[in-house]
């Protein structure tokens, strides 16, 4: 504390203080000059089934990514989606591998089409969910790295 007995006030407060008197349009615009940080931007959306007008089920989470891949320009077909889903997970979105030898690495399998982290990671498709466990960004990532790899997810007839 200065001799003063006030506490010091610091260089962002000293310029949030005076935009608030300037008034609050300016103080708005000038956030992010002075480290405001994600709650002052707009909340990037992110699609879901339902927000694309699918059911909350398997077979609304494949056609909706099959929605989002479309749009992103990546092969597949329902078909090949659903066979790979059933053989990888027989359907639940929230199975996890953890007697692999990706398990044995530390980056266990997950979600419908048993993605591991740095793939999904590698892979993830714009305006879907970062979360591997989502169903739309599993299945939509997944597709995107057997397109990468495979020509399409209709290639795919083991563990890939």
């Amino acid at each position: 504390m200065p001799a003063a007995g006030r506490p010091r006030r610091t260089r962002t407060a000293r310029i949030a203080r005076k935009l608030a008197v300037a008034g609050t349009s300016v103080a708005v615009l000038a956030l992010p000059l002075i480290g405001a940080t994600s709650a002052s931007a707009a909340t990037p959306t992110v699609a879901t089934a339902s927000s694309l007008g699918y059911a909350d089920n398997l077979d609304g989470w494949i056609r909706a990514s099959l929605q989002v891949m479309a749009e992103h320009g990546i092969p597949g077909t329902y078909d090949g989606i659903y066979r790979n889903i059933i053989r990888e997970s027989s359907g639940n979105p929230a199975a996890i591998n953890l007697w692999d030898s990706n398990a044995a690495a530390g980056t266990p399998s997950k979600g419908l089409l048993q993605v591991i982290d740095p793939t999904f990671l590698a892979y993830h498709v714009d305006g879907t969910s970062w979360d591997p466990y989502d169903p739309l960004a599993n299945i939509t990532a997944a597709c995107n790295y057997a397109a990468a790899r495979y020509g399409s997810i209709d290639n795919v007839f083991g563990a890939y």
